[in-house]
């Protein structure tokens, strides 16, 4: 499932190739691919493309014509790609829209959403605006530790699902939150309103290390995930706790990781993470 660092490869990569490009044409396959905005869809062809950002998980391209700036936000969803060309013909099928440029390195933008969880939007200042104030909170790698440290002590909840709430922290998913975790030597029930001020700065700072680390590795490609160049990411590979249920803590405590069921799988080791 793309996060945060899997949806910061795909804007570095945009960005780097498509900034400055026309975008000659929109193709979508099927309307309720977009979530806002549908009928304003015929004002992008014609406009350059002056702007690509991330905000939480979703990426944010910004077109303009004259003085006129309106945005497209994808939203990655469980499955979601935006990729330049097709890395096999089984990518074909779940295709929903295309977006054909000149002048830019590559030649096309495609959405790749299987599941559709993820969904695109059309929006104008005022639209973008209102919707990332409603879906996104703190962004980690921006955030102060007194901005963190606020939020965290309001809330008195388990502190995996405090991680993954995006009206908290927007961007982290599952597979970071388990990280992040322990090497913090926190527990995933631990209530934020109990973690001290010391454990509270040794969790800002590895927020901010393992989502660093992940982006430059490429994000984390553990079924879907691909750069739009059709690239893999590496992180998994150094993944600690993260879908290593039963093997030995990579700590080397001598306890083995353990996995608690819930919403969302958790991966811990029982000596280093003490509720």
């Amino acid at each position: 499932m793309p996060e945060l660092p899997e949806a910061e490869v795909v804007v570095r990569q945009l960005r780097a190739r498509l900034i400055g490009a026309t975008l000659a044409s929109v193709w979508i396959g099927r309307d309720d691919i977009v979530r806002e905005g549908l009928p304003s869809r015929e004002w992008y062809p014609g406009t350059t493309l002056v702007g690509v950002e991330r905000r939480g998980k979703s990426v944010v391209l910004a077109f303009t014509r004259s003085s006129e700036t309106r945005y497209l936000v994808a939203e990655l969803g469980m499955t979601g790609l935006l990729l330049f060309r097709n890395p096999s013909h089984r990518y074909e099928k779940h295709i929903h829209t295309r977006f054909v440029f000149a002048g830019g390195q590559e030649p096309e933008l495609a959405y790749w959403n299987p599941r559709r969880f993820g969904r695109l939007a059309l929006l104008d200042g005022k639209g973008l605006q209102i919707y990332t104030g409603r879906r996104f909170g703190l962004e980690p790698l921006a955030m102060t530790w007194d901005d963190f440290w606020l939020v965290i002590k309001r809330r008195r909840v388990r502190l995996k699902p405090f991680l993954m709430h995006q009206q908290a922290i927007a961007g982290i998913g599952n597979i970071y939150a388990n990280e992040i975790l322990f090497r913090a030597g926190l527990h995933p029930h631990k209530r934020t309103h109990r973690v001290s001020m010391l454990r509270g700065r040794e969790l800002y700072r590895q927020i901010q290390a393992v989502l660093t680390e992940a982006i430059e590795d490429g994000g984390s490609s553990i079924r879907d995930f691909l750069a739009p160049d059709g690239t893999p990411g590496r992180y998994a590979m150094r993944h600690l706790v993260y879908d290593q249920g039963a093997q030995p803590c990579p700590a080397r405590c001598g306890g083995l990781i353990r996995v608690l069921k819930g919403e969302r799988t958790s991966f811990y080791c029982p000596r280093c993470q003490r509720v």
